[in-house]
């Protein structure tokens, strides 16, 4: 491996061992300054946007940390050809949905020693620039790498841009002529038979509410078998009972079962999420829509004819699912945003 290539890899992974310190409030720090530095950001973000409590936070920075192990991370980009002299510049346009979103991104423009101008989501503002500058202390070679950008891109040779369906027209707009990656709205969806333990039903519990199903990655919709019984699914969503104490949430919920109240439509709600039956993949927040199938055939068809509108497909049968009941919002290294792979894209540019 080329030297300046392992040493970007271990910066990364010094990233990883902040993040477990952080996490697991580990009292022997290696890293102490910087998790007082790595406080202070989350307490920021935090305090600006509601969505990023301290579990959502908490949650980002594990999965991170268990991601970002010098072993895990040589193991990631062994398949791929990896030049150290790279004059590119990328620009990467981050979304805000969840924490830390936009940071798969700038891993992999960065190990591949590109150039980045991001352009941050005015949602989630505080904690990339917090790892930049620790990737700089770790490895000189990250100075000036990175640049953040409050008004047009420009001077760039690719550009990463993940938004909703509306902001993709736009980034269609202004980003066609350069290479591209795209990305709009996806959807998650799990697909139950109804032999679920409880268990199951539980660890796909924190795939809905994990996030408040914010991500592209959280479970919008499940399929179940004809003549399921809703009440096995609301017994195990009782542990969640607390979210409705969330302000933004709860207002969520508040309007759209007035919604739905004022237009007639039917659902079932425990008093703190909406169960609707509904053809439609993506849910709003506080709810989760639901379909009966009879034929799991039907299932098979329905998510080979939606494949450019899912993200992940969570079910105990494989020939269906690809992730089990409780690790959609933990994605490894090699689960790339809309199944596109990103090194791929940047190794092309």
């Amino acid at each position: 491996m080329d030297s300046n290539l392992d040493k970007r890899l271990k910066a990364f992974s010094d990233l990883g061992k902040l993040f477990s310190e952080n996490v697991n409030k580990i009292d022997n720090k290696e890293f102490p300054e910087w998790n007082l530095a790595l406080d202070q950001a989350l307490l920021k973000a935090k305090q600006f946007n509601s969505w990023f409590t301290d579990y959502n936070l908490n949650l980002t920075l594990k999965n991170w940390s268990l991601n970002l192990t010098y072993k895990k991370l040589c193991d990631w980009i062994s398949d791929y050809n990896i030049e150290n002299n790279n004059s590119k510049t990328v620009a990467i346009i981050m979304a805000g949905n969840i924490p830390m979103v936009g940071f798969h991104d700038l891993l992999c423009s960065l190990v591949l020693n590109l150039k980045c101008k991001i352009k941050l989501s005015s949602d989630d503002k505080f904690l990339i620039p917090l790892i930049i500058r620790f990737l700089e202390s770790r490895n000189k070679n990250f100075k000036d790498r990175v640049f953040f950008e409050d008004n047009q891109l420009k001077n760039f040779d690719a550009v990463i841009a993940t938004g909703s369906n509306n902001s993709f027209k736009y980034f269609d707009y202004y980003f066609s002529k350069y290479p591209n990656l795209l990305r709009k709205t996806r959807h998650s969806i799990a697909v139950l038979d109804g032999e679920e333990t409880d268990t199951d039903l539980i660890s796909l519990s924190h795939d809905i509410f994990d996030y408040f199903g914010l991500g592209c990655r959280s479970v919008s919709k499940v399929f179940f078998p004809k003549g399921y019984d809703l009440d096995l699914l609301f017994n195990a969503f009782y542990k969640h009972k607390d979210v409705i104490n969330h302000n933004s949430y709860v207002n969520n919920y508040d309007y759209n079962k007035a919604v739905f109240l004022m237009s007639n439509e039917k659902f079932t709600e425990n008093g703190f999420i909406i169960l609707k039956e509904e053809k439609k993949l993506g849910s709003p927040i506080g709810c989760l829509y639901y379909e009966y199938y009879e034929e799991i055939i039907d299932i098979e068809k329905m998510i080979n004819n939606n494949k450019d509108n899912l993200q992940c497909v969570l079910s105990n049968n494989k020939d269906i699912g690809t992730i089990p009941f409780g690790l959609s919002q933990y994605p490894t290294l090699k689960d790339y945003a809309d199944n596109v792979d990103t090194l791929k894209f940047l190794l092309k540019i």
